[in-house]
């Protein structure tokens, strides 16, 4: 059966489906064809965001023959209690592979859900084929994830966090603009920060013991963005080479793109970026 969607061509074979991608503004100058293996693809979001925010990167991979599940942790999307745990959050998304018998998985963690699916990865090890970590924090061991940012940045959540008055921190739209949609136009910048909520501040700022992650023997991808601002790239900080190179041996792909933007504007780039990261 032969199937046609936006921007690409998709045809069913034994086993695969074989995707003909039109040329992009990603950098493809020829049409392509390639034979797509079926995964298993676990999306794990991250902070100032909800399962929502991999809409259209689910939808692209389902296109090309994926099987994708996308789940909602807590403090976030309808639960908006904010005195969550990182513990909790890692546990739920453990929870929610064992409740849906899934095995063979990728697991991707996006920004703070690289977080996540280090401590759920310690959960649920025989169940995870690879792990992706797409601009996501590898938190070394007993450090926070705001132990990734400089001085200066971790002293500013902390005074957003103090000016709450229930424990979250809310960036202002000038910090959202400038560091996770850096890319985007005015009109798609504000879009996107109407759509974030505060962010509970206790799992951002909590020690994590990753001894057993750093032990396991799971296949590791690390996905860089190379626009991505939201962790300045400097010495001492950034996503790669300085969080990337905690994985040991992994596998490197690149792409373009901030934190956040592609994943609404080019979906289709963010789904076949993230295929080559997770395919055998």
């Amino acid at each position: 059966m032969q199937t046609y969607v936006m921007n690409g061509a998709y045809w069913s074979v034994p086993g695969h489906s074989v995707y003909y991608d039109w040329p992009r503004a990603y950098g493809y100058s020829e049409v392509q064809a390639q034979a797509t293996q079926p995964l298993t693809f676990v999306l794990v979001h991250g902070s100032w965001a909800d399962a929502s925010f991999w809409n259209g990167v689910a939808m692209e991979l389902r296109r090309m023959g994926h099987t994708v599940y996308v789940p909602e942790f807590p403090g976030h999307g309808s639960d908006l209690n904010p005195n969550v745990t990182h513990g909790m959050i890692s546990k739920a998304v453990a929870d929610y592979i064992i409740a849906n018998n899934l095995r063979d998985i990728i697991l991707v963690g996006h920004s703070f859900g690289g977080s996540v699916v280090q401590k759920a990865a310690e959960l649920v090890p025989d169940r995870i084929r690879r792990l992706v970590f797409m601009d996501g924090f590898v938190v070394a061991d007993g450090q926070s994830v705001a132990d990734q940012f400089p001085a200066s940045m971790r002293q500013g959540f902390e005074q957003l966090r103090k000016m709450s008055k229930d424990d979250t921190i809310m960036l202002p739209f000038e910090t959202f603009r400038d560091t996770f949609v850096n890319v985007a136009d005015l009109a798609t910048a504000q879009k996107l920060y109407s759509e974030i909520r505060p962010e509970p501040a206790k799992p951002l700022f909590e020690k994590l013991d990753l001894k057993k992650f750093f032990s396991l023997n799971v296949p590791k991808s690390y996905l860089f963005l190379t626009e991505d601002a939201a962790v300045p790239q400097a010495e001492g900080f950034g996503w790669h080479p300085h969080m990337s190179s905690r994985l040991g041996q992994f596998r490197l792909i690149k792409s373009p793109g901030d934190h956040m933007t592609f994943f609404r504007t080019d979906p289709a780039l963010m789904a076949h970026k993230l295929y080559e990261a997770s395919r055998d």
